[in-house]
């Protein structure tokens, strides 16, 4: 009997090992922003804005490591081994923050919630209602977001916007986040647009400048 159980010790830890072994590993992956060479080309200029952005809030469902994805109008599907390189919400912030700066031409951007208190020209705060891919089609963001002077108080502009980006022929996670990434640039977009085409608030005398 201790003959036997000699020989299932080594089996069993050998059956641990081909375990271990067979668990693929996970992959990490980031937003990416907008190109800037591409972007700058086209000319437009912010006027060296200073510009606050965010909070930006996510549904509940979209806060978590794993890559999501919608399979079917009320179905999700969650990848274990497809993940978030940190927090989607952060990464979403930290990338729409480096596109409005590419956009505007400007460094002057001030992510919130942030302890630094300068003057700005403008914040803009954002909802997300969806941002994952819809069946391993497309990715889709849809966003409800308010631009409101620099003090905060008075709303300047009002939209809630729907982007769709197809995934390229392969279809997987890297295609996803590629497409997420398209459609974040594009929301980038219409936002630098909307803050160019608004007046840019006159100092009031002795004031000092933003950022």
């Amino acid at each position: 009997m201790k003959g036997i159980r000699q020989m299932l010790v080594p089996i069993a830890a050998l059956v641990l090992v081909m375990t271990g072994c067979a668990t693929p590993p996970s992959n990490f992956y980031v937003l990416t922003p907008v190109a800037s060479a591409a972007e700058q080309s086209t000319g437009l200029s912010g006027g060296r804005l200073a510009v606050g952005v965010g909070p930006v809030t996510f549904p509940q469902f979209l806060d978590r490591p794993n890559i999501v994805s919608r399979d079917g109008t009320n179905r999700l599907s969650l990848d274990e081994f497809h993940r978030w390189g940190g927090s989607l919400q952060d990464d979403f912030l930290r990338v729409w923050g480096e596109n409005l700066a590419t956009l505007l031409e400007t460094p002057r951007i001030l992510i919130f919630p942030s302890e630094i208190r300068a003057p700005l020209d403008f914040r803009v705060l954002a909802t997300v209602l969806s941002f994952e891919g819809v069946s391993g089609r497309e990715a889709v963001l849809k966003v409800r977001w308010v631009v409101l002077d620099g003090q905060g108080d008075r709303v300047q502009a009002v939209r809630e916007d729907r982007y769709v980006s197809p995934l390229t022929q392969d279809g997987g996670e890297e295609a996803l986040v590629a497409a997420m990434s398209d459609c974040l640039g594009a929301f980038s977009r219409d936002v630098a647009e909307v803050l160019r085409s608004l007046p840019k608030p006159v100092p009031l005398p002795g004031s000092v400048e933003p950022l």
